[in-house]
């Protein structure tokens, strides 16, 4: 994967993230094609930035528990 491809995969993680939309990891992963593994290693990359990431098991959903702004 090459970095701007890197950097669209995290914006459109953050969109779905935004949206709460994402569905379950394996779903998740499945729109941004990205195995799950990869998927846990980039939501980690966006916590080390600071993002708000956390999964609602009820809505089956990532989300950010409060507002956040991905600036890349």
């Amino acid at each position: 994967m090459t970095f701007t491809n890197y950097l669209q995969c995290l914006r459109r993680m953050d969109s779905l993230i935004s949206l709460k939309s994402t569905g379950c990891p394996s779903c998740f992963a499945g729109k941004l094609g990205i195995s799950e593994a990869t998927l846990y290693r980039y939501i980690n990359y966006l916590k080390n930035l600071g993002a708000p990431i956390q999964y609602v098991k009820d809505r089956e959903s990532y989300i950010y528990e409060f507002p956040f702004e991905l600036n890349l």
